[in-house]
């Protein structure tokens, strides 16, 4: 007896699912994209417990007929495509027929779906190994799906399933991706019975992102438009000035279906070259319109990746799109070759000599003068007494080198701070005597050491101290990354952050960790800077975890306070770098302490 066998119609399902289901947001995708599909003009998306429990799409469009409604849940059952050369032109969202079929291999299926032509509807659960119950019931035009329980029979894959706040951020970047491409469909999306999104009907891209992502993203991005033979590029993309470390708000377009291309993004960021620093990313929302023949969307399960026939000129398109776009709007370096009407330059010749006599620069200098002289003739004094930096005088001579009637400068400029035995360089670094020589702190470094050290400590549940804010300080940073702030407020409260979700997509910033500032724009970058500490994914082993995050925290610490204000901060600042278990290094292993031998100082003079 051979060892091949064909695989049961269930089993076969449920590894089809493992491509198209992954996790709840790729059930509300595809339902998603079934509904616009439909011709649907009103979609509304029910989740509970952020898609274990019930994700439910709710349409308007067409329907289906009693037979439709069952045959729908077969595999590759679909009315998009009947011969081998309608995939070489498919501008509909799903097409190959195994969207249905996989989620009710992985989960409980309900369907009560209606056509304008029919008296009632119908009504079709698809239960346990693929059993099928129709039955007659009243309900309005177009379809409902209710998907419960969702990986009920592979607890495996259950058990694998992120937080809820996880999985519900997840949900959302496919419900905006799908409702970012039709502003003129109206969508609503609602969580545990709390409505996250209302979108009504847009008048155009510009509104359906205003309503999606919030007035900061709209304010911060211009028009992209170009037309070729090729492609048709429309959009918009971000001011360079806006982009962020988090990648976020990056979206590819083609035909109306949103796709992934680190090929493409590769275009887009070398358009923004010399104009944002490194690990950055703008914001983008790029449409392509093409021959459909020219797209291969066929290539992976979830139709996220695509083809193009040919990939280097829409890559060349695109990039001189953008260029274009960002010159025009004066974020890159232009150049204007256009000289009419301009004020003429003199051309000067050989003859110039003779119109104009050149004469060699005289040097004019005063050997008699002492700039250490205590006084002048008459007993007038040259000098002023020196300020250190804080009001007071100095008394170590310094003012000696201080011309009242010249002002040659001062010997330390005013960034340079002398405080008794210490010394604040460019509030920089910190400068004081030691046996051997003379010993330099990095301000910035030693404050990363005494963070990071402080934040290990406050992770073991040794909290922080909060700094209240005076005022509370409100940051729309959208739904997704406000879910974010939610999955850690533990985490972020036992570092001493005060931070509070605010309608859906708001957070309130009541205060900070002792030393951090509470200005408004500084909140502002400051909770930027956490989305992306906290964005990154956190798979390693707790030990590490904790350690990788007070690195992180303590780098955005340092980068966030401000230099010493008086001898006593800078002395305390000195004092507690030496009472770390570590005052030598960073935990990056940059050097915080550099002592310079007095023979080093002798060479010098």
């Amino acid at each position: 007896m051979g060892k091949l066998k064909i695989l049961p119609a269930q089993i076969a399902n449920m590894i089809a699912a493992g491509e198209v289901v992954q996790r709840p947001a790729s059930v509300v995708k595809e339902l998603m994209e079934n509904a616009v599909d439909a011709g649907a003009t009103q979609i509304a998306v029910v989740v509970t417990d952020a898609g274990r429990t019930l994700l439910q799409v709710i349409d308007n469009g067409c329907g289906m007929s009693p037979v439709d409604a069952v045959l729908c849940f077969e595999r590759h059952a679909t009315s998009k495509i009947a011969t081998a050369e309608d995939l070489e032109q498919i501008l509909t969202y799903g097409f190959r027929g195994e969207a249905l079929a996989s989620i009710a291999a992985v989960a409980e299926v309900t369907l009560r779906t209606r056509r304008p032509q029919d008296e009632t509807a119908t009504e079709v659960r698809v239960g346990a190994f693929g059993e099928v119950k129709t039955a007659t019931v009243a309900a309005p035009v177009g379809s409902n799906f209710a998907v419960r329980n969702l990986f009920y029979n592979t607890p495996a894959r259950r058990k694998f399933l992120k937080s809820d706040n996880v999985e519900l951020k997840h949900i959302l970047e496919e419900f905006t991706r799908v409702a970012l491409t039709r502003p003129d469909i109206a969508f609503t999306l609602s969580h545990n019975g709390r409505e996250l999104f209302v979108l009504k009907k847009a008048k155009s891209l510009k509104f359906r992102i205003l309503d999606l992502l919030g007035s900061n993203v709209v304010g911060d991005i211009v028009d992209l438009s170009a037309n070729t033979s090729v492609v048709r590029v429309s959009g918009f993309v971000g001011r360079p000035d806006t982009a962020r470390k988090t990648p976020g708000n990056q979206y590819f377009f083609v035909n109306g279906r949103y796709f992934r291309s680190a090929y493409l993004h590769k275009a887009v960021m070398k358009a923004y070259e010399e104009m944002i620093p490194d690990g950055v990313t703008p914001a983008y929302f790029i449409f392509l319109e093409t021959d459909p023949h020219a797209v291969d969307v066929n290539i992976h399960p979830t139709k996220t990746e695509i083809k193009f026939e040919d990939d280097a000129v829409i890559f060349q398109i695109l990039y001189a799109c953008v260029k274009e776009t960002l010159g025009r709007n004066s974020f890159g370096a232009s150049i204007d070759f256009n000289t009419e009407g301009a004020t003429p330059l003199p051309q000067l010749g050989k003859s110039f000599e003779q119109y104009k006599e050149v004469t060699m620069p005289v040097i004019e200098t005063d050997p008699g003068y002492d700039p250490f002289r205590e006084s002048m003739p008459g007993g007038d004094s040259p000098v002023k007494p020196a300020n250190d930096g804080w009001g007071k005088p100095t008394d170590g001579g310094y003012s000696r080198f201080v011309d009242k009637s010249q002002d040659y400068g001062r010997l330390f400029e005013e960034k340079t701070l002398p405080l008794g035995r210490l010394l604040v360089l460019q509030g920089k670094y910190i400068l004081t005597p030691a046996a051997s020589g003379l010993m330099i702190v990095h301000i910035g470094r030693a404050r990363e050491r005494i963070l990071y050290e402080q934040t290990l400590r406050a992770l073991g549940q040794n909290a922080h101290v909060t700094q209240t804010a005076l005022f509370p300080v409100q940051v729309q940073v959208g739904a997704q990354q406000r879910l974010l702030f939610e999955d850690n407020a533990a985490l972020l409260a036992r570092l001493g952050f005060d931070i509070a979700s605010f309608g859906t997509d708001t957070v309130v910033v009541n205060g900070v960790p002792e030393g951090y500032s509470c200005e408004p724009g500084k909140v502002e970058q400051l909770v930027s800077d956490l989305v992306y500490i906290l964005s990154e994914e956190r798979e390693a082993l707790p030990e590490m975890l904790q350690q990788r995050l007070a690195e992180k925290f303590a780098t955005l610490g340092a980068s966030h306070a401000d230099p010493p204000s008086s001898p006593q901060d800078a002395q305390r600042l000195i004092d507690t770098l030496f009472a770390c278990d570590n005052a030598e290094l960073t935990p990056g292993g940059r050097r915080i302490v550099s002592i310079v031998p007095l023979g080093d100082i002798d060479k010098k003079f």
